[in-house]
Protein backbone atom coordinates (compact mmCIF):
# COMPACT_ATOMS: atom_id res chain seq x y z
CA UNK A 1 0.00 0.00 0.00
CA UNK A 2 1.41 3.39 -1.01
CA UNK A 3 2.28 5.73 1.81
CA UNK A 4 -0.44 8.31 2.36
CA UNK A 5 -3.14 6.10 0.78
CA UNK A 6 -6.62 7.28 1.83
CA UNK A 7 -9.79 5.28 2.34
CA UNK A 8 -13.11 5.59 4.08
CA UNK A 9 -16.88 5.37 3.98
CA UNK A 10 -19.11 8.13 2.60
CA UNK A 11 -22.88 8.11 3.20
CA UNK A 12 -25.28 9.79 0.79
CA UNK A 13 -28.33 10.93 2.77
CA UNK A 14 -31.46 12.83 1.85
CA UNK A 15 -35.18 12.77 1.22
CA UNK A 16 -36.65 10.26 -1.25
CA UNK A 17 -36.13 11.08 -4.93
CA UNK A 18 -33.51 13.77 -4.34
CA UNK A 19 -30.97 12.14 -6.69
CA UNK A 20 -28.78 10.02 -4.40
CA UNK A 21 -28.64 6.98 -6.68
CA UNK A 22 -28.09 9.17 -9.73
CA UNK A 23 -25.09 10.75 -8.01
CA UNK A 24 -23.63 7.35 -7.07
CA UNK A 25 -23.96 6.04 -10.63
CA UNK A 26 -22.41 9.27 -11.95
CA UNK A 27 -19.42 9.04 -9.59
CA UNK A 28 -18.76 5.39 -10.45
CA UNK A 29 -19.46 5.81 -14.19
CA UNK A 30 -21.44 2.58 -13.84
CA UNK A 31 -24.97 1.68 -12.83
CA UNK A 32 -24.99 0.07 -9.39
CA UNK A 33 -28.27 1.56 -8.12
CA UNK A 34 -31.60 1.64 -9.92
CA UNK A 35 -33.06 5.05 -10.71
CA UNK A 36 -36.67 6.05 -11.36
CA UNK A 37 -38.62 9.31 -11.00
CA UNK A 38 -40.62 7.65 -8.20
CA UNK A 39 -39.78 8.38 -4.54
CA UNK A 40 -38.47 5.54 -2.34
CA UNK A 41 -36.92 3.66 -5.28
CA UNK A 42 -33.91 2.69 -3.13
CA UNK A 43 -34.91 0.32 -0.33
CA UNK A 44 -31.58 -1.18 0.77
CA UNK A 45 -28.20 0.37 1.44
CA UNK A 46 -26.18 0.13 -1.79
CA UNK A 47 -22.38 0.07 -1.66
CA UNK A 48 -20.40 1.64 -4.50
CA UNK A 49 -16.59 1.62 -4.59
CA UNK A 50 -14.35 4.11 -6.39
CA UNK A 51 -10.66 3.14 -6.38
CA UNK A 52 -7.77 5.27 -7.65
CA UNK A 53 -4.00 5.12 -7.21
CA UNK A 54 -4.26 7.32 -4.11
CA UNK A 55 -7.54 6.36 -2.50
CA UNK A 56 -10.53 4.08 -2.16
CA UNK A 57 -13.87 5.75 -1.45
CA UNK A 58 -16.70 3.47 -0.35
CA UNK A 59 -20.03 5.17 -0.97
CA UNK A 60 -23.19 4.09 0.84
CA UNK A 61 -26.37 5.06 -1.02
CA UNK A 62 -29.17 5.01 1.54
CA UNK A 63 -32.96 4.83 1.28
CA UNK A 64 -34.65 8.21 1.43
CA UNK A 65 -35.45 9.39 4.94
CA UNK A 66 -39.21 9.81 5.36
CA UNK A 67 -41.99 9.19 7.86
CA UNK A 68 -42.75 5.47 7.44
CA UNK A 69 -46.27 4.07 7.37
CA UNK A 70 -45.42 0.35 7.14
CA UNK A 71 -42.72 -2.02 8.39
CA UNK A 72 -40.93 -1.74 5.03
CA UNK A 73 -40.67 2.04 5.48
CA UNK A 74 -39.42 1.58 9.03
CA UNK A 75 -36.72 -0.79 7.73
CA UNK A 76 -35.68 1.75 5.06
CA UNK A 77 -35.32 4.62 7.53
CA UNK A 78 -33.40 2.41 10.00
CA UNK A 79 -31.01 1.44 7.20
CA UNK A 80 -30.39 5.10 6.37
CA UNK A 81 -29.85 6.23 9.97
CA UNK A 82 -27.71 3.22 10.90
CA UNK A 83 -25.22 4.38 8.29
CA UNK A 84 -24.37 7.48 10.34
CA UNK A 85 -22.56 5.30 12.89
CA UNK A 86 -20.33 3.70 10.28
CA UNK A 87 -19.05 6.46 8.00
CA UNK A 88 -16.30 9.08 7.86
CA UNK A 89 -18.15 11.59 5.69
CA UNK A 90 -21.85 12.40 5.19
CA UNK A 91 -23.14 13.94 1.96
CA UNK A 92 -26.56 15.45 2.63
CA UNK A 93 -28.36 15.94 -0.68
CA UNK A 94 -31.18 18.46 -0.98
CA UNK A 95 -33.17 20.05 -3.77
CA UNK A 96 -32.55 23.70 -4.68
CA UNK A 97 -35.10 25.28 -2.38
CA UNK A 98 -35.10 26.61 1.16
CA UNK A 99 -35.12 23.93 3.87
CA UNK A 100 -38.57 22.71 4.88
CA UNK A 101 -39.53 20.42 7.75
CA UNK A 102 -38.12 17.15 6.26
CA UNK A 103 -34.69 18.68 5.62
CA UNK A 104 -34.62 20.29 9.06
CA UNK A 105 -35.57 16.96 10.60
CA UNK A 106 -32.62 15.22 8.89
CA UNK A 107 -30.28 18.01 9.99
CA UNK A 108 -31.60 17.66 13.54
CA UNK A 109 -30.72 13.94 13.40
CA UNK A 110 -27.23 14.83 12.16
CA UNK A 111 -26.83 17.34 14.99
CA UNK A 112 -27.78 14.75 17.60
CA UNK A 113 -25.66 11.98 16.10
CA UNK A 114 -23.20 10.75 18.71
CA UNK A 115 -20.45 10.40 16.13
CA UNK A 116 -19.07 13.59 14.70
CA UNK A 117 -17.98 13.28 11.09
CA UNK A 118 -17.40 15.59 8.16
CA UNK A 119 -20.74 16.71 6.72
CA UNK A 120 -21.15 18.31 3.30
CA UNK A 121 -24.30 19.76 1.80
CA UNK A 122 -24.94 18.97 -1.87
CA UNK A 123 -27.59 21.16 -3.45
CA UNK A 124 -28.73 19.04 -6.39
CA UNK A 125 -30.68 19.89 -9.56
CA UNK A 126 -29.15 23.37 -9.85
CA UNK A 127 -29.93 23.26 -13.57
CA UNK A 128 -33.57 23.77 -12.52
CA UNK A 129 -33.05 27.26 -10.97
CA UNK A 130 -31.39 30.60 -11.67
CA UNK A 131 -28.01 31.33 -10.08
CA UNK A 132 -29.48 34.31 -8.23
CA UNK A 133 -31.87 31.95 -6.40
CA UNK A 134 -29.02 29.82 -5.07
CA UNK A 135 -27.40 32.25 -2.60
CA UNK A 136 -30.42 32.62 -0.24
CA UNK A 137 -30.69 28.82 -0.12
CA UNK A 138 -27.01 28.48 0.82
CA UNK A 139 -27.34 31.23 3.44
CA UNK A 140 -30.33 29.58 5.11
CA UNK A 141 -28.72 26.15 5.28
CA UNK A 142 -25.52 27.72 6.65
CA UNK A 143 -27.53 29.35 9.42
CA UNK A 144 -28.99 26.06 10.72
CA UNK A 145 -25.97 23.74 10.48
CA UNK A 146 -22.21 24.10 10.21
CA UNK A 147 -21.42 22.20 7.03
CA UNK A 148 -17.75 21.74 6.17
CA UNK A 149 -18.62 22.29 2.51
CA UNK A 150 -21.66 23.38 0.50
CA UNK A 151 -21.49 22.31 -3.14
CA UNK A 152 -24.12 23.01 -5.84
CA UNK A 153 -24.36 20.11 -8.30
CA UNK A 154 -26.40 18.49 -11.03
CA UNK A 155 -26.04 14.74 -10.45
CA UNK A 156 -27.86 13.98 -13.70
CA UNK A 157 -25.59 16.15 -15.86
CA UNK A 158 -22.42 15.61 -13.82
CA UNK A 159 -21.96 19.31 -13.01
CA UNK A 160 -20.02 19.80 -9.77
CA UNK A 161 -19.39 16.06 -9.27
CA UNK A 162 -15.62 16.45 -9.73
CA UNK A 163 -15.70 19.11 -7.00
CA UNK A 164 -17.49 16.65 -4.68
CA UNK A 165 -14.76 14.04 -5.27
CA UNK A 166 -12.05 16.65 -4.72
CA UNK A 167 -13.55 17.68 -1.35
CA UNK A 168 -14.07 14.07 -0.25
CA UNK A 169 -10.38 13.40 -0.95
CA UNK A 170 -9.49 16.45 1.14
CA UNK A 171 -11.33 15.12 4.22
CA UNK A 172 -10.83 11.37 3.75
CA UNK A 173 -8.55 9.79 6.41
CA UNK A 174 -5.56 7.63 5.62
CA UNK A 175 -6.45 3.96 5.62
CA UNK A 176 -6.18 0.55 3.95
CA UNK A 177 -7.74 -0.73 0.76
CA UNK A 178 -10.94 -2.55 1.74
CA UNK A 179 -11.90 -3.94 -1.69
CA UNK A 180 -9.96 -5.26 -4.71
CA UNK A 181 -9.36 -2.72 -7.48
CA UNK A 182 -11.93 -4.27 -9.85
CA UNK A 183 -14.84 -4.23 -7.36
CA UNK A 184 -17.40 -1.49 -8.03
CA UNK A 185 -20.17 -2.78 -5.75
CA UNK A 186 -20.60 -5.46 -3.11
CA UNK A 187 -24.09 -6.34 -4.28
CA UNK A 188 -24.66 -9.95 -5.32
CA UNK A 189 -25.71 -10.65 -8.90
CA UNK A 190 -29.11 -11.95 -7.77
CA UNK A 191 -29.78 -8.68 -5.89
CA UNK A 192 -28.81 -6.59 -8.94
CA UNK A 193 -31.07 -8.67 -11.19
CA UNK A 194 -34.03 -8.31 -8.80
CA UNK A 195 -33.46 -4.55 -8.61
CA UNK A 196 -33.31 -4.17 -12.40
CA UNK A 197 -36.63 -6.01 -12.75
CA UNK A 198 -38.18 -3.82 -10.04
CA UNK A 199 -36.90 -0.70 -11.79
CA UNK A 200 -38.55 -1.71 -15.07
CA UNK A 201 -41.84 -2.42 -13.25
CA UNK A 202 -41.71 1.00 -11.56
CA UNK A 203 -41.00 2.79 -14.82
CA UNK A 204 -43.82 0.94 -16.61
CA UNK A 205 -46.55 1.57 -14.03
CA UNK A 206 -48.25 4.54 -12.42
CA UNK A 207 -49.93 5.58 -9.17
CA UNK A 208 -49.74 3.17 -6.25
CA UNK A 209 -48.38 0.13 -8.12
CA UNK A 210 -44.61 0.91 -7.93
CA UNK A 211 -44.65 1.11 -4.15
CA UNK A 212 -46.50 -2.19 -3.82
CA UNK A 213 -43.91 -4.14 -5.85
CA UNK A 214 -41.18 -6.46 -4.63
CA UNK A 215 -39.07 -8.88 -6.67
CA UNK A 216 -37.61 -12.22 -5.62
CA UNK A 217 -35.27 -14.27 -7.82
CA UNK A 218 -36.40 -17.88 -7.40
CA UNK A 219 -34.46 -19.60 -10.19
CA UNK A 220 -30.85 -19.19 -11.32
CA UNK A 221 -29.46 -21.92 -13.56
CA UNK A 222 -26.16 -21.42 -15.37
CA UNK A 223 -26.10 -23.45 -18.56
CA UNK A 224 -23.67 -23.43 -21.46
CA UNK A 225 -23.62 -19.87 -22.87
CA UNK A 226 -26.89 -18.88 -21.14
CA UNK A 227 -28.28 -18.21 -17.64
CA UNK A 228 -31.89 -19.16 -16.96
CA UNK A 229 -33.45 -16.78 -14.42
CA UNK A 230 -36.92 -16.92 -12.92
CA UNK A 231 -38.35 -14.20 -10.68
CA UNK A 232 -41.55 -13.54 -8.78
CA UNK A 233 -42.98 -10.03 -8.88
CA UNK A 234 -45.07 -9.51 -5.74
CA UNK A 235 -47.92 -7.02 -5.45
CA UNK A 236 -50.55 -6.48 -2.76
CA UNK A 237 -53.78 -6.60 -4.80
CA UNK A 238 -55.29 -8.48 -7.75
CA UNK A 239 -55.89 -5.15 -9.49
CA UNK A 240 -52.16 -4.36 -9.31
CA UNK A 241 -51.35 -7.78 -10.76
CA UNK A 242 -53.60 -7.00 -13.71
CA UNK A 243 -51.92 -3.64 -14.29
CA UNK A 244 -48.43 -5.18 -14.40
CA UNK A 245 -49.47 -8.03 -16.70
CA UNK A 246 -51.35 -5.66 -19.00
CA UNK A 247 -53.65 -6.43 -21.89
CA UNK A 248 -52.83 -9.88 -23.28
CA UNK A 249 -49.68 -9.85 -21.15
CA UNK A 250 -48.06 -7.10 -23.22
CA UNK A 251 -46.84 -4.93 -20.33
CA UNK A 252 -45.20 -7.86 -18.51
CA UNK A 253 -43.61 -8.96 -21.78
CA UNK A 254 -42.18 -5.45 -22.28
CA UNK A 255 -40.90 -5.31 -18.68
CA UNK A 256 -39.20 -8.68 -19.16
CA UNK A 257 -37.61 -7.68 -22.46
CA UNK A 258 -36.17 -4.42 -21.08
CA UNK A 259 -34.92 -6.14 -17.93
CA UNK A 260 -33.36 -9.03 -19.85
CA UNK A 261 -31.35 -6.70 -22.11
CA UNK A 262 -29.89 -4.82 -19.16
CA UNK A 263 -29.20 -8.01 -17.19
CA UNK A 264 -27.35 -9.46 -20.20
CA UNK A 265 -25.15 -6.36 -20.38
CA UNK A 266 -24.27 -6.65 -16.67
CA UNK A 267 -23.70 -10.43 -16.63
CA UNK A 268 -22.04 -10.35 -20.07
CA UNK A 269 -23.90 -13.43 -21.26
CA UNK A 270 -27.20 -14.46 -22.82
CA UNK A 271 -30.11 -14.65 -20.40
CA UNK A 272 -33.46 -16.40 -20.51
CA UNK A 273 -35.74 -14.50 -18.13
CA UNK A 274 -39.15 -15.67 -16.96
CA UNK A 275 -41.36 -13.51 -14.73
CA UNK A 276 -44.41 -14.41 -12.65
CA UNK A 277 -46.71 -11.88 -10.95
CA UNK A 278 -48.10 -12.99 -7.58
CA UNK A 279 -50.35 -11.37 -4.98
CA UNK A 280 -49.04 -11.28 -1.40
CA UNK A 281 -51.51 -9.18 0.56
CA UNK A 282 -49.93 -6.54 2.83
CA UNK A 283 -46.41 -7.93 2.29
CA UNK A 284 -44.94 -4.52 3.25
CA UNK A 285 -46.27 -5.03 6.80
CA UNK A 286 -45.43 -8.73 7.15
CA UNK A 287 -42.22 -9.40 9.14
CA UNK A 288 -41.96 -12.90 7.63
CA UNK A 289 -42.37 -11.74 4.02
CA UNK A 290 -39.98 -8.83 4.54
CA UNK A 291 -37.33 -11.24 5.82
CA UNK A 292 -37.91 -13.57 2.85
CA UNK A 293 -37.43 -10.63 0.47
CA UNK A 294 -34.18 -9.53 2.13
CA UNK A 295 -35.52 -6.58 4.11
CA UNK A 296 -33.98 -7.73 7.40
Amino acid sequence: MAEGFKSGYVAILGRPNVGKSTLLNQILSEKVAIVTPKPQTTRNRIIGVRTTEDAQIIFVDTPGIHRPRERLGQFMVREALKTLKEVDIVLLMVEPRRPSFPEKEIINILSKSKRSCTTMLLINKIDKIKKTELLPIIDEYSSIFEFEEIIPISALKGDGVDKVIEKIMQYLPEGPKYYPDDIVTDQLERFLVAEIIREKVMLATEDEVPYAVAVEVVQWEEKKEIIVIGANIYVEKDSQKGIIIGKRGERLKSIGSLARKEIESILNTRVYLELWVKVSKDWKDSPLKLRELGYQ
